[in-house]
């Protein structure tokens, strides 16, 4: 059977699977911490926030309880909302793939922990709005920040089919939320996850590159 008539929903993390934030969010981080007086100078350390929810990324892996973590949060936010947002780009190919699957008629959603407001800020910047059907994320409070729970939201939300939903994203959450929720998903390799962590996390498909991706939705593509 050929993927693109197995499924009829497509849910697409947003950071490390559609764009590459890594400038913008590991200078956000990185100003934040500043305020703690934490110094980083290695800013590829930061690579691990990239994907978890930001608040449970500052308590784990800085000792932070959750006050100081949502204080943590709303530095960060000082920096991303008026640049690291921006200092972000599409991976080349992605436009392409949403094309195809927008022809298909496929219903298509962003399902980021990254708070709303910000995700769409993102798709109008790089000019894919107009391939979502839907753009869902986390709000501003935390609340949906966990993959299992936004996309038990999205399914809910919007009636979908769970034998006929994929989820792809490129971190261990966003598989795991995909079989908490008993749909299928495709791991990414391009983005900041490993091909073990992926696969260890129970990834049904899993691609290297973008251009492998485009291949998986090829009208010749048998799975």
């Amino acid at each position: 059977m050929l993927l693109l008539e197995k499924y009829e929903n497509i849910l697409f993390d947003l950071d490390g699977t559609l764009t590459d934030p890594k400038i913008g969010i590991t200078k956000s981080v990185n100003y934040a911490l500043k305020k703690f007086s934490i110094i980083v100078d290695d800013l590829d350390t930061l690579k691990k926030f990239i994907g978890p929810p930001l608040g449970k990324s500052f308590e784990l892996f800085y000792e932070m309880d959750k006050q100081k973590s949502e204080i943590a949060i709303s530095y960060y936010r000082e920096y991303f909302s008026e640049k690291g947002i921006f200092e972000n780009i599409i991976y080349p190919g992605i436009s392409e793939i949403l094309q195809k699957l927008q022809k298909r008629k496929m219903t298509i959603i962003i399902a980021t922990s990254k708070p709303v407001i910000f995700a769409k800020r993102i798709t109008e910047h790089f000019n894919i709005t107009q391939y979502f059907n839907h753009i869902e994320g986390s709000e501003l409070d935390g609340r949906l920040s966990d993959k299992s729970e936004l996309i038990k939201h999205i399914i809910t939300k919007y009636k979908l089919n769970k034998n006929k939903t994929l989820m792809i994203g490129d971190r261990e959450h966003d598989i795991i939320g995909a079989n908490n929720n008993q749909i299928d998903s495709i791991g990414v390799g391009y983005g900041y996850g490993s091909k073990e962590e992926l696969y260890t996390a129970g990834a049904k498909y899993y691609v290297e590159t973008v251009n492998d991706l485009q291949e998986l939705f090829s009208e010749k593509k048998e799975v």
